[in-house]
């Protein structure tokens, strides 16, 4: 059992055989991936405050300096990506204020929203007036919360990090590995394309990297609903003394992803962060978001790569680089366009889990500017 499983009645039944499995996987047993996708965003931090304080974690501020995105700094940001092509509004921000960010819970009152998650989803119904899709990391969820947003997200995410215990998460306001599996376990049980991931090199062992693989793998068997895993290495900032890790570790924690993880699940990197060159071979198939007009405000210091350095980093490999929506395809309906949103059959697993709400299909059929650059992404 993963520590704090209990609380949330998470069972996950981790086999030693597969353990070992991952443990002796190296490079030399992946191939590289036949194509290489990206998808073309902006990045809008709603709110810095978080009630963790994670010490490897730049992104969130103390109560008192904790910023809050206001209705007018959201459409205007969203303006500027739509202008630049860009299909994915990703929302991030810090897990759910807790009493101490009194300011930023008085700032919501002001503007008529009783929490972060209500004015998330006010954001998010910017985003697709202004003609992009949302695509949402608020942190921890309830599968009630998922629910609700899920009519106005294409896709969502959370990282699960690692299943381990490790100092990296102490203090006395903690994220625990069974409330980030509980998350991933609410999101499949609402039907929402989800992405999740490791990050690497906060403390973990090697066979934690091969337990947290193996618990995302569950937890998609069970739900269908990972649409990609996150390989991300940990990167010194102004609070993190962790040391960046390896090339090499990074190759085969990567090989060990492609190996645990069913082949319709993509295994993503990085680009600002990670030596994506040396570790095209050992299976990865996509970049991840890359914004063209705003910063990684999680990792500030790590310029994004022009887009054009995305295509020298493919045609390095030998692979074709293809532009993706937030949503992948295989939660999209077979045909866009052609059919009222009241039909969903065609977009229904063998399951029955509708990936998508009414809501976000009506604008990627819609016959406007925005419709016409979702479905051009589809059909390529």
């Amino acid at each position: 059992m993963f520590p704090a499983a209990d609380e949330y009645d998470v069972a996950i039944a981790v086999d030693d055989a597969e353990v070992e499995r991952l443990l002796s996987v190296t490079p030399d047993d992946v191939e590289a991936a036949p194509t290489l996708t990206y998808a073309r965003n902006v990045f809008l931090p709603l709110t810095t405050a978080c009630r963790y304080t994670c010490t490897y974690c730049t992104y969130y501020d103390v109560p008192g300096q904790a910023t809050l995105m206001s209705p007018e700094e959201i459409r205007e940001t969203l303006r500027t990506g739509a202008d630049a092509g860009c299909t994915e509004a990703l929302f991030t921000f810090g897990d759910k204020p807790d009493a101490r960010y009194e300011a930023i819970h008085d700032q919501l009152d002001e503007w008529g929203y009783d929490s972060v998650l209500d004015y998330l989803y006010r954001a998010c119904e910017i985003a697709l007036e202004e003609g992009l899709l949302p695509h949402s990391n608020p942190g921890d969820l309830t599968e009630s919360e998922f629910e609700r947003l899920r009519e106005v997200n294409a896709s969502m995410g959370v990282m699960l990090e690692t299943t381990a215990d490790v100092a990296a998460h102490s203090g006395s306001r903690r994220k625990t590995p069974g409330q980030r599996l509980n998350t991933i376990r609410a999101a499949g049980r609402a039907g929402v394309p989800f992405t999740t991931g490791l990050l690497v090199g906060i403390g973990e062992t090697w066979r934690d990297r091969a337990e947290s693989l193996l618990a995302i793998r569950e937890l998609h068997e069970r739900h269908g609903h990972v649409q990609e895993v996150i390989v991300q290495n940990v990167v010194p900032n102004e609070r993190s003394d962790f040391e960046t890790p390896s090339v090499e570790t990074m190759r085969r924690v990567v090989s060990m992803a492609r190996v645990a993880l069913p082949e319709e699940v993509s295994v993503q990197i990085p680009p600002n962060l990670s030596p994506a060159r040396e570790l095209l071979d050992c299976g990865v198939d996509d970049l991840g978001g890359v914004s063209p007009v705003t910063d990684d405000y999680i990792n500030p210091d790590y310029e994004w790569p022009a887009l054009r350095e995305l295509r020298d980093i493919a045609d390095d490999g030998g692979v074709p680089l293809r532009e993706r929506l937030p949503v992948y395809d295989r939660f999209l309906p077979s045909t866009l366009g052609e059919r009222s949103v009241g039909d969903e059959s065609e977009q229904s697993d063998s399951t029955g889990t509708e990936w998508l709400s009414p809501r976000i299909l009506n604008a990627m059929r819609a016959d406007d500017d925005a419709g016409r650059r979702y479905r051009a992404l589809r059909s390529q």
